[in-house]
């Protein structure tokens, strides 16, 4: 958003903004006290389509009853390192911290564990829980499916989730984090943008003429969001949908979007790797570095070019947003402040 349209708000007064509505909303303590966490610390590092600006459709998903406060998620299914569980329709937050944490119990037995969760809700920023499990010591691989909101490449009519998908791997005190979304930019981004009154940088949809668009108010209309990679994009987000699916015995994005307008009840894969017990763990950091050091090395196309790493921005935004505070537009923070 325009620096001159945000106000900036600490970290404690969001945090405790957002336990404050929790509790209202009959979210037991130490669940309000997760999500809160969640919510603030995304926010803090600029996710703020999954943090500030998601926060009340997490309320309104409350109040409809598609996210049931209360609810506990719950083991079906143990074979090895694959484990499945039912999230029933609990917080997305406090289900994916919970499959992550048994994820990380199982690489502990097995060398590598994997939960497959059905029947959760959205997870928010899905790099929370490579962050977590890096922080940890743990590589972390983990996607969740969605509504169906992305079209395959030559397609009018979104038939693909735009699923994201989120690797992690730990470096030094902190980690290198890729979370992304199967389209050129997701659609927290899109409305992001939109509201700060911004064209994108590339194109990022169609209009609904199907020329490509620039503008994200046009493809939020249209409701076709470029596929990264075009067909390649597309291509993933479909196998992304039927290992998620196969993996959890959840619903698919077809099924998830026969429900309701609505997103809930949608199914994902969480990963953890325990690096610890490789052969060559000792020389891990060493190796990472030697990549990361030919990768920033790269000759740039200008001077003004800024090759970084994928977590790489988040910790400096985390800096300056902890210093001074975090951006928030006005009528949002009005929002939150009303719920």
């Amino acid at each position: 958003m325009p620096a001159n349209s945000a106000i900036r708000i600490s970290f404690d007064e969001m945090y405790s903004q957002f336990l404050r509505i929790l509790r209202q909303h009959h979210f037991p303590e130490e669940k309000a006290k997760t999500c809160t966490s969640i919510f603030t610390n995304n926010s803090l590092d600029g996710i703020y389509s999954h943090g500030i600006n998601r926060f009340p459709r997490f309320i309104e998903y409350t109040q409809k009853a598609y996210i049931n406060p209360k609810a506990e998620a719950q083991n079906i299914s143990s074979s090895g390192c694959l484990e499945q569980w039912d999230g029933q329709l609990g917080p997305g937050p406090t289900n994916a911290l919970i499959a992550a944490d048994r994820a990380m119990e199982l690489a502990n037995k097995h060398g590598l564990g994997l939960v497959a969760l059905a029947n959760t809700n959205h997870w928010m920023r899905g790099g929370t829980y490579g962050w977590h499990c890096a922080s940890k010591g743990y590589a972390f691989i983990g996607w969740t499916n969605t509504i169906a909101n992305l079209p395959a490449w030559g397609a009018r009519q979104c038939k693909l989730g735009n699923n994201p998908l989120v690797i992690a791997i730990p470096y030094q005190n902190e980690a290198i984090v890729l979370d992304m979304a199967l389209s050129q930019y997701s659609y927290g981004k899109l409305e992001a943008t939109h509201q700060a009154g911004e064209q994108l940088p590339l194109p990022g949809g169609f209009n609904e003429l199907g020329e490509l668009s620039s503008t994200p108010g046009d493809i939020i209309k249209s409701g076709r969001p470029l596929p990264i990679g075009y067909w390649k994009g597309a291509g993933l987000s479909l196998m992304l949908d039927l290992l998620a699916t196969i993996l959890s015995a959840g619903l698919s994005t077809a099924q998830i979007t026969k429900q309701k307008h609505d997103e809930y009840s949608v199914s994902q894969v969480f990963i953890a790797i325990r690096l610890s017990q490789l052969q060559n763990f000792p020389t891990l950091e060493q190796s990472i570095q030697h990549i990361l050091n030919d990768f920033l090395a790269a000759d740039k196309i200008s001077p003004e070019t800024t090759l970084r790493y994928p977590g790489q921005h988040v910790l400096k935004t985390r800096s300056e947003n902890k210093q001074k505070g975090i951006p928030v537009h006005p009528d949002v923070w009005e929002t939150i402040l009303s719920l």
